[in-house]
């Protein structure tokens, strides 16, 4: 049963909410692709968390970084856009937040959310846990082999999955797409076999161990 005060809530924003350019951009890439894959445009989705414990809120997501001052914004991570040796330079580097009384960027402008993933405590706190350890390749790139650019839907599909939050039934606005939301799977699942063969290992060295 969940305890009051506990929830994760995914919002899913337009791709360019709030920003005309970005948003035209995004229904050209989209139209591309979907000529490409010879299949119907769809409406392209950015994802964002917020996270309520303990009587505190909050925002977990990837962004642009706007100015040096990331510890105000809870910043945990920081990484690439489109190519490392830019990255010295602010405008070609994303930052992923954990924002405490943070707000997520044109929540009026969701659509079909918040989507209450879980009202557990201890989920609550173990994806605030895990999200410093999100991967941080360049965005905008499929360095990790996955299929898919990284992005910030990677981030946060990364960030569900490792929490142990279900994300069979997680699923876009009716004609929407996620893109980079395998991404982010993907590496999860690795990430969490290679686990469970490490311990697995370990468990047999020490009843071999024991054994002798």
């Amino acid at each position: 049963m969940g305890a009051t005060g506990a929830a994760v809530d995914l919002y899913w924003l337009p791709l360019g909410a709030g920003g005309r350019s970005v948003r035209l951009n995004g229904r050209l890439y989209e139209a591309v692709a979907a000529r490409l894959k010879r299949r119907p445009a769809c409406d392209l989705y950015h994802s964002a968390l917020q996270v309520q414990l303990d009587d505190e809120t909050f925002v977990i997501e990837q962004a642009p970084v706007p100015d040096l001052s990331g510890e105000s914004r809870g910043v945990v991570a920081e990484g690439a856009v489109g190519s490392r040796w830019a990255a010295r330079f602010r405008i070609f580097r994303y930052e992923i937040r954990v924002w405490r009384g943070g707000h997520v960027p044109d929540v009026a402008e969701a659509v079909d959310s918040p989507v209450r993933l879980s009202s557990e405590t201890a989920v609550a706190r173990r994806l605030l846990e895990v999200v410093p350890q999100v991967p941080t390749p360049v965005w905008g790139r499929d360095e990790l082999g996955t299929g898919e650019m990284w992005n910030s839907n990677a981030v946060i599909a990364w960030t569900i999955a490792r929490s142990g939050i279900p994300t069979d039934a997680v699923q876009p606005p009716s004609g929407g797409r996620v893109p980079g939301w395998e991404a982010g799977l993907v590496v999860a699942g690795r990430q969490e076999e290679r686990s469970h063969r490490q311990g697995s290992e370990s468990r047999h060295r020490q009843d071999r161990e024991g054994a002798d």
